[in-house]
């Protein structure tokens, strides 16, 4: 075995929607990092554009390319893949990213709260990967699968509504959804797994996670004591897209500090001494 090699992705394509910013970007940067040509893809063409030219600063072995990408309609998806097969003719790496929330309160939350959310985060997600297969296909070995990432939450595995009422649905079905299509997708040589983030820091949380007193004060709520860190992704990612990862599908890998394994307080706490 060589551990020079082990986590090394020279020559690896890689599509990041979403990724721009959160936990797009810091995937984004472990990636370049390791080697990897990395495409980065969200709504915002320009930030995504920007974020490669961070990263291509770097000095890195991998580089990166910018551009505007939107899975929330069939017609952006399609716009989407084509633009992929105008850059490669094969993928190594698709990370599913790109996500929508809603939040309000349970006798408030809205129709289309559930339209727009689920559009993105399940729809958007899976029309993209069956649309992208014949490049995963073709970047695919028996030896070395393609691989599937798609971010879900650890919102999606415990029962946590917390006013996002879709969002935490969408990602029980994100998760749901990567082990149907890893199943069936074994026989081509790719795998499908999925993260299940906690808290990180992220546009999306950024009224939760903005300044580090307010990062302090959500982390005393998490078991292991704080928020998540770029290592924390990449360290997942490295793993799953790497050597390491190539016998590994329909994982859900919880990246949440604990959080997935909590279960409320000890049932005969008050009667202990």
């Amino acid at each position: 075995m060589d551990i020079e090699t082990l986590f090394r992705l020279d020559g690896k394509t890689a599509l990041i929607t979403g990724g721009a910013t959160g936990i797009g970007r810091m995937a984004a940067e472990v990636l370049v990092r390791a080697g990897a040509r990395v495409l980065l893809a969200s709504r915002n063409g320009e930030a995504c554009e920007a974020v490669a030219t961070e990263l291509n600063a770097l000095g890195a072995r991998g580089s990166a390319e910018g551009f505007a990408g939107d899975v929330g309609s069939e017609e952006g998806v399609d716009a989407l893949v084509a633009e992929v097969h105008a850059r490669c003719d094969q993928l190594n790496i698709l990370m599913n990213n790109a996500g929508a929330t809603w939040g309000a309160p349970l006798g408030h939350f809205p129709f289309l709260a559930w339209d727009k959310v689920m559009g993105v985060n399940v729809a958007g997600l899976f029309d993209l990967t069956q649309k992208l297969l014949p490049l995963l296909r073709a970047g695919a070995t028996a030896d070395d699968p393609a691989r599937v990432v798609n971010v879900g939450s650890v919102m999606g595995e415990r029962e946590m509504g917390d006013g996002a009422y879709s969002y935490s649905a969408s990602k029980a079905a994100v998760i749901h959804l990567s082990k149907i299509l890893a199943k069936e997708l074994a026989s081509d040589a790719i795998t499908v797994n999925a993260l299940a983030p906690g808290p990180f820091v992220s546009r999306m949380t950024a009224f939760a996670t903005q300044d580090e007193t307010t990062r302090a004060a959500v982390g005393k709520d998490v078991p292991l004591g704080r928020v998540g860190r770029e290592e924390d992704i990449g360290g997942c990612m490295l793993f799953l897209c790497g050597r390491g990862g190539a016998y590994v599908t329909g994982a859900v890998i919880p990246v949440s500090g604990g959080i997935n394994v909590m279960s409320g307080p000890n049932i005969f706490e008050r009667a202990l001494p």
